[in-house]
């Protein structure tokens, strides 16, 4: 197993230890709800950075990253009894930005369908300032088609005339 492997699977590991001991054996009351969103181990196997998210506003979010500091020791010591790896990695907690960064694509959507009902609202009625298609099309494919044998025809005479 590559290096890269069992960094993931160790992490996927610590994320799964840390989200069981926070529902189970962490009783903080600054604690909200908290999600742990992902987990990252360094190629070494001695950091791991757990990402987490917390419903609720900034003093929430506060709050619980508090507690998640606190918890820190009972977390490594599960995680390391859970684990059975030789060093238990140390843990760092990182507010996940996904959250955020959906909520700005959503206003940034919710921007851009405002501005298309602007615009549909100011077209409704208009007409186009040329023709309703710009393309061209064919007259009739008839005509086309005796066009095309007139040149051949054309062709045929000019080289038997040489």
């Amino acid at each position: 197993m590559t290096d890269k492997a069992r960094a993931r699977k160790l992490a996927d590991r610590i994320q799964v230890v840390v989200a069981e001991t926070l529902d189970r054996r962490i009783k903080d009351p600054r604690l909200g709800f908290v999600t742990i969103t992902d987990a990252r181990v360094t190629g070494d196997l001695r950091e791991a950075t757990v990402f987490y998210t917390v419903y609720g506003d900034d003093e929430a979010r506060a709050a619980s990253a508090a507690a998640l500091e606190s918890a820190k020791g009972v977390l490594r010591s599960e995680v390391g009894r859970q684990t059975g790896v030789r060093h238990t990695p140390s843990l760092a907690f990182v507010a996940d930005a996904l959250p955020d960064n959906a909520r700005t694509i959503e206003d940034l959507l919710d921007k851009a369908r405002a501005k298309d009902a602007e615009v549909r609202q100011v077209s409704t009625g208009k007409t186009y300032a040329g023709e309703a298609d710009p393309y061209r099309k064919p007259e009739d494919a008839d005509d086309d088609a005796a066009d095309v044998e007139a040149d051949d025809e054309a062709e045929d005479e000019g080289e038997t005339a040489e």
